[in-house]
């Protein structure tokens, strides 16, 4: 009967086959879930081993790290830091094993990042996630290594120039830094510089997604220019030497990064080229 004979129209019945698909969705979604949580899982294990074994060591790490200062300072002179409150130097060892334990266990970090990623990926995206994936701490190890053995005995020495002597009328001013500040600074300048590094990185992954293009980061390198120097201004002590520092690489990689990108704009054309004349 239809609407008029006044019986209500029969209910729809519900669609097996759009219930299928859901349930077939949830089995890959908990799947990689539960993948996701063993790779954390994994991952957090490491740093717990690596910064059992940093804060084991966490003095002679701290001597490795004053060697800058002792540079800029000299032979002759005596080495002091201090601290100020009881637990103080307890909590610099544990930012210490820390910043340790994170640098020690990237690779195992990585790698499983790169193997929940990968199946995911086609066999020609993978070659070209792999090298960025090694690329990543190979730069970071650079820029940490500018700092280590240029800017930090230089900003250091800069500092030192800064003390007065005795003398008639003159009060002593002598430099006795605190071990957290000397951590904080050295591990500030560390991550800003491994950070910076990473500029060819990030802009050629832009690049071959089609985000930026090298025509476009020259018509805004003027732009960077002033980034780069309110960059250094933000992430580095006011003092010129750590500030140039930080802002000269940071042109020189934008420089570096933007020959990066017309690489890889030839490669996709040369790519583009050999399809089209497949076709």
């Amino acid at each position: 009967m239809n609407q008029e004979d006044g019986e209500n129209p029969p209910e729809s019945e519900p669609d097996e086959d759009g219930e299928d698909d859901i349930e077939a969705s949830k089995a890959p979604l908990m799947e990689h879930l539960v993948e996701l949580r063993q790779r954390l899982v994994r991952a957090i294990i490491a740093i717990a081993i690596a910064f059992v074994v940093c804060f084991y060591f966490a003095d002679d790490i701290f001597n490795l790290l004053i060697i800058p200062y002792e540079r800029a300072a000299g032979e002759e002179r005596e080495i002091r830091l201090i601290y100020t409150a009881p637990q103080e130097y307890f909590f610099t060892q544990m930012k210490l094993a820390l910043f340790g334990a994170l640098f020690l266990a990237f690779p195992i970090i990585a790698n499983q990042i790169y193997k929940f990623v990968a199946p995911g990926l086609y066999k020609n995206e993978r070659q070209v996630f792999l090298p960025y994936l090694v690329a990543t701490p190979v730069l970071f190890t650079m820029g940490a290594a500018l700092v280590y053995f240029i800017i930090m005995p230089l900003a250091l020495g800069f500092f030192l120039s800064l003390e007065q002597g005795p003398g008639e009328g003159r009060a002593i001013i002598e430099l006795l830094p605190k071990v957290n500040e000397y951590l904080s600074l050295i591990m500030t300048l560390l991550f800003a510089f491994g950070l910076v590094f990473q500029l060819p990185v990030v802009l050629t992954l832009l690049a071959r997604a089609g985000i930026v293009d090298a025509e476009g980061l020259r018509r805004k390198r003027k732009y960077a220019v002033v980034m780069a120097f309110i960059g250094a201004a933000v992430l580095t002590p006011p003092d010129p030497i750590s500030q140039l520092g930080l802002a000269v690489p940071t042109l020189l990689l934008y420089e570096l990064s933007i020959q990066a990108v017309r690489l890889v704009e030839k490669r996709r054309a040369m790519a583009q080229a050999k399809a089209d004349a497949a076709a």
